[in-house]
């Protein structure tokens, strides 16, 4: 052979064995991996299912294409001399190339054939194989027992086998294409055909094996329009999602009409395989495509002419099923709706009887707290906090609200002279500790007060963290290796520095030459093969972004963009909220994300110091999740097996809830007639922050429900009417206990206006006190941020609050100054919470945040106005009833508090200063 093609073999099978030895490797880390997790049954069951559709699918697609190259290979003759008359004394003689000739002249042609094919049927396998999970899906599905009105099937078909017969359906038609592109290369090679001369000038074998190929396309064809019979229930005209009119009287005949049509193009080639001529092909593509012409061109006419002008009345059967179908899929059929009258008066009696409302009212808000927690609580510049979570504990008998963040490892921030691999890898492994803050307090300098602060982590409010090492979290994956001969760096501690080894049960053992080979293969690290740090002992820690892990270990799961941790048992653990969706649920509205059926049925649990997972079914109801269980029966644990303690604190996740808001802006309209003109469609608010106009996010508070005997845990959002400001209805998904899920729409009256959160800061901004003092503060150097605004329901009318922060101009440490509340038509700002309810109460209402300023003893920007509104003698006695009201208000004695209020209103009264001159 020539030295050329001994190279190009060498090459070939070094580039093949790479491939191999890459893919052998990712396997044997993974068995190793899901073994520590004791998640064999998964990583066995997926591989296996792998392995399986690789084989079947590429034994299919190597036996077809090699049998059509086979076939092409026998019907045509090496140097094959074309006989094309030009002319009657022409004949045109066409050779193989050189290189293809002596090629040919040094390996059999079959064997030539068969490698290729075996090439192009491993990209085909490959392809197939990574959507396991659709093949799984379509085997252990579970039933819906819901059945849809036009074929009657089970919905559990359309979102479990419908898609593997689409896959199907497309695996055909790629088979097919390489089929034909092999024989077409055969051909050609060969002699049989020669695309230089226009037209192409074709051998009769080829024009055979095209007809018979062409037959085959129109087989699949027929299948395509068999499977977009159910399609017709997955699409939309902009009026009903799903099933229409048009489709039962003209697309559900007419595409078992395009079957009929294509079986029938299909035998037409077959059977007339050895005709010359083009009159086959043409009259089987006429049979098909005019008729497929046609019924497109009548779709519109009927819809014009027929449905346009009563289209309610014809599409009304189709609406009921497209809304009832799109409540169901988003698991809004079960919300329960109520009034809202709103004509409640906010009274200090209303407040007593919602304490616990008020005293959870968040006032920091997640965006500008984060910067304050990285002020004050990194410690370090190698820390970070990555995101502010919120959730509820019960201190001091209380059930408080608190806002919380991990201090994580920030690898990134080390210094350059310090990136090395020994520290990246074996001394900064993981991060320490956490901040906690209640949502409502904060010191004399507006900075947050601090539950849990410091390193090591200390508290005041009687939180135990003895393990406080965090490996596993929202950090960006980097292995670690832990257990080494040098001791992990754990924690700063003045001037000095802690270190420590690891004591857990994470991580996968890693001593030894061939594990040491292994990971140092997968990570494409020579330094896991030649360091001396690598003892007995030592482990290494992978997939350590907790996002990541998840979608790792249950890729067929969505999951939650929002982890949050909870401190359970004196360690960190992590909480993450995950979904089975699906785009395939008939008649059902799909989102932003291209989905229409979506449930929250799995909460993944990750121990943020030993990396175990473990995922429990929130939904048990759900199909989807059931048919996973039947997937993987090890996998999943019934939520009854979660910690008491861990189940407490679950939560409704933000994402899937405005998920759902989304949908029910449109969705709350039951009746077709409503649904149809669009009537009464829904939006989400709009607020301002940093000077932008944004889209409200839902928020958790804890709150009493209007009837409820105790307070809860609980997700909400206002709703506007689309296009408008004022406030239609708000929506609440409650958190605790056996309630968990359950959804509750609060309708408001729509005879009487309730202001919306871009109005109401709309009024803030227009409030000449408040105004002037907002630009007094932007013109001294400073920057006045308006956190998120809460619409709080108190009984039966609505509080407003909105906290204020400052911070220098350039700086990153925005302090909590004052407090704005809205209720009715009263806007009040003072330094505190508790200031500003009683402002609120004040007669008049703009008294009482001057008097707050006047009486405040802290230093700071807190001493804001001080004109005097009457003579000396008035403001002291005001004062006094005004501090006996506080003292009441901070003691819970609203009935005290009440009474004081009314004294202060009548001091400054016009008849109070008519009676001190």
């Amino acid at each position: 052979m020539r030295p050329r093609v001994i190279l190009f073999g060498l090459a070939a099978i070094v580039i093949v064995g790479l491939g191999l030895l890459s893919i052998v490797d990712q396997l044997l880390v993974d068995y190793l991996w899901y073994g520590r997790l004791e998640l064999g049954g998964v990583f066995n069951t997926t591989v296996g299912s792998e392995i399986a559709i690789f084989l079947i699918v590429w034994m299919v697609a190597f036996a077809a294409i090699f049998s059509s190259g086979l076939v092409a290979t026998q019907m045509s003759r090496d140097r094959e001399r074309l006989r094309v008359v030009r002319r009657p004394d022409e004949i045109v003689e066409v050779n193989l190339p050189e290189l293809v000739r002596a090629l040919g002249e040094r390996m059999p042609w079959r064997t030539i054939v068969a490698g290729v094919a075996a090439v192009l049927a491993i990209f085909v396998a490959q392809g197939e194989a990574a959507g396991w999970d659709t093949y799984l899906k379509a085997v252990y599905g579970v039933p819906f027992g819901i059945a849809e009105h036009a074929f009657g099937y089970d919905v559990g078909f359309y979102v479990f086998s419908l898609p593997l017969l689409e896959e199907l359906r497309d695996l055909w038609m790629v088979i097919l294409f390489l089929s034909a592109a092999m024989a077409a290369a055969v051909y050609w090679i060969r002699g049989a055909l020669d695309f230089s001369e226009s037209p192409p000038r074709i051998a009769p074998a080829a024009g055979v094996h095209a007809l018979v190929l062409l037959g085959i396309f129109f087989m699949q064809r027929a299948l395509g329009y068999w499977l977009a019979r159910f399609n017709l229930l997955l699409h939309t005209n902009g009026v009903v999602f799903g099933f229409r009119y048009v489709d039962q009287i003209l697309w559900r005949p007419g595409l078992w009409l395009m079957v009929a049509l294509c079986l029938a193009a299909a035998a037409i080639c077959l059977v007339n395989a050895r005709d010359r001529s083009l009159r086959t092909p043409v009259m089987a593509f006429v049979i098909v495509f005019g008729p497929a012409l046609i019924l497109n061109f009548l779709q519109p006419v009927i819809e014009r002419l027929w449905v346009k002008p009563d289209e309610l009345r014809i599409e009304r059967p189709y609406l009921e099923q497209n809304i009832a179908m799109t409540r169901h899929a988003y698991a809004l059929d079960t919300v329960d709706v109520k009034p809202f009258g709103g004509q409640g008066r906010l009274t200090p009696a209303a407040l007593e009887a919602d304490a616990p409302t008020v005293r959870n009212i968040r006032l920091w808000d997640p965006r500008p707290l984060i910067d304050t927690y990285r002020q004050l609580q990194e410690i370090r510049t190698y820390y970070n906090f990555f995101d502010v979570d919120i959730d509820r504990y019960w201190i001091d008998g209380k059930y408080t609200e608190v806002m919380l963040s991990p201090r994580e490892m920030n690898l990134d921030a080390l210094a350059g002279n310090a990136q090395t691999w020994v520290n990246q890898h074996l001394k900064f492994t993981h991060g320490t500790g956490l901040a906690m803050s209640p949502v409502n307090r904060k010191d004399s300098e507006g900075m947050p007060i601090f539950y849990v602060k410091d390193i090591p982590a200390i508290s005041e409010a009687g939180f135990k963290v003895t393990q406080p090492a965090i490996y596993f979290g929202e950090a960006p994956d980097n292995y670690a290796i832990v257990n080494a001969a040098t001791p992990e760096f754990d924690y700063p501690k003045g001037a000095d520095n802690v270190f420590s080894f690891y004591s857990g049960s994470g991580g996968v053992p890693v001593s030894g030459l061939w594990r040491r080979l292994l990971f140092s293969i997968y990570f494409r690290d020579i330094n896991l093969l030649v360091t001396e740090n690598i003892v007995d002992k030592s482990k290494i820690m992978i997939r350590r972004n907790i996002l990541n892990r998840i979608q790792y270990i249950a890729p067929f799961l969505s999951i939650d963009s929002d982890p949050y941790a909870v401190i359970h048992d004196g360690r960190l653990v992590w909480i993450v909220d995950c979904y089975t969706a699906s785009d395939h649920y008939p008649y059902s509205q799909r989102n932003v994300d291209q989905l229409n059926y979506i449930r929250n049925s799995v909460k993944v649990i990750v121990d943020a110091y030993t990396g175990a997972t473990d995922f429990y079914v929130a939904d048990p109801a759900d199909p989807i999740v059931r048919t996973w269980q039947n997937v993987f029966p090890k996998m999943f644990k019934p939520m009854s097996a979660m910690p008491a303690d861990l189940h407490a604190h679950i939560r409704y996740p933000e994402q899937f809830f405005l998920i759902q808001a989304g949908i029910y802006s449109t969705y709350h309209m039951t009746d077709p007639q409503v649904f149809y003109n669009r009537e009464d469609l829904w939006g989400v608010p709009r607020e301002n922050y940093a000077g932008q106009t944004v889209q409200m996010q839902p928020y958790y508070v804890v709150m009493r429900l209007p009837g409820e005997a105790r307070e809860e845990y609980m997700l909400m959002l206002p709703m506007v009417p689309a296009g408008r400001d004022n406030m239609i209805a708000w929506l609440a998904a409650r958190c605790d206990g056996a309630d968990y899920g359950h959804l509750f729409e609060y309708s408001f009256s729509k005879d009487k206006l309730f202001y919306g959160p871009y109005q109401i800061q709309a009024r803030i901004n227009q409030n000449p006190e408040i105004s002037r003092q907002l630009s007094l503060w932007n013109q001294m150097g400073s920057k006045v941020l308006l956190g998120n605004l809460l619409v709080i329901p108190i009984q039966d009318s609505l509080l407003y609050v909105e906290p204020l922060y400052i911070r220098a101009e350039n700086g990153q440490l925005p302090e909590l100054q004052r407090v704005i509340a809205a209720w009715s038509d009263r806007v009040v700002m003072a330094d505190t919470l508790d200031l500003t309810m009683a402002a609120l109460f004040a007669n008049p209402p703009s008294a009482a945040p001057v008097i707050a300023s006047a009486i405040a003893t802290q230093p700071g920007p807190q001493a804001a106005t001080k004109t005097p509104l009457a003579p000396d003698s008035t403001l002291e006695n005001a004062a006094q009833h005004y501090n006996r009201a506080l003292s009441a208000l901070r003691a819970g004695d609203w009935s005290e508090f009440g009474i004081e209020m009314k004294k202060l209103g009548d001091q400054l009264s016009p008849a109070g200063d008519a009676a001190h001159p």
